[in-house]
């Protein structure tokens, strides 16, 4: 049987296991998908030796950066974002790609208007770079947003009105929000949002965030991760099982 899986650290519960799995039966695929949960990245390479059915994986926190040193190549997106969410096994070497921003591409495109040229991203990890890349190929002007900025990034006090004036589409990157925690949001200035305004959440559990709540008080237009996760799953599943490089 052939495997698939995912890496990463904890994993809790997967959607990406329950995805695929489903995915299988439903189609009659005769293949199965487990979780890898690895806090230390080097063991990459014992998991792909001792599953010889294995012929790709899908990659998460906190390890979609640190993993791109133990490839044998990357797909130029993944090179130029600079983090890897997916790996496809083949004649024993591993290439890596990034399926995130083809994910969040195509499902943020449809609720797209002609405001919407600058956006603020909030956060700065693994899941950002797709972001900003994907962002950047749609014409959309990216500013980072952080707690500790840098290099060009916005700290959280510096969103005045006339920022998020600028920037109606705000996307969060970060984990604030997520389950257990719902009740928490990243403290950027709701008040200062309009109907112009778009919020795109890659938190997908809960299906409603406190960040998209928020967003929905003042008007904003607002949509989960849940479509990017499915999007960018199905690509992995593509890279997978076809020839492209």
């Amino acid at each position: 049987m052939t495997e698939y899986g995912l890496i990463g650290y904890p994993l809790g519960h997967s959607f990406s296991q329950a995805f695929f799995r489903r995915k299988f039966a439903d189609e009659g695929i005769d293949a199965d998908y487990l979780n890898f949960e690895i806090a230390d990245i080097g063991a990459l390479r014992e998991i792909v030796a001792t599953h010889p059915n294995l012929r790709g994986l899908n990659c998460t926190i906190p390890h979609k950066q640190a993993v791109m040193a133990l490839l044998d190549a990357l797909h130029p997106d993944a090179e130029a974002i600079g983090a890897v969410n997916t790996i496809k096994i083949a004649d024993g070497r591993l290439i890596g790609y990034n399926t995130d921003c083809v994910g969040f591409e195509e499902s943020l495109k449809p609720l797209l208007r002609t405001c919407h040229t600058h956006a603020l991203v909030l956060g700065t990890g693994g899941a950002s770079k797709a972001i900003v890349f994907a962002l950047r190929r749609l014409g959309i002007e990216p500013t980072y947003v952080s707690r500790n900025p840098r290099n060009g990034a916005l700290a959280y006090s510096d969103l005045t009105q006339e920022v998020m004036a600028e920037n109606k589409l705000i996307v969060n990157c970060s984990p604030v929000g997520m389950y257990p925690k719902t009740d928490c949001a990243p403290e950027i200035p709701y008040r200062s949002l309009t109907r112009d305004h778009l919020l795109y959440d890659l938190v997908y559990n809960p299906e409603i965030t406190r960040f998209m709540a928020l967003g929905r008080k003042w008007g904003a237009t607002v949509k989960n991760g849940q479509e990017m996760l499915e999007r960018q799953a199905l690509e992995s599943y593509r890279i997978w099982t076809t020839n492209d490089i």
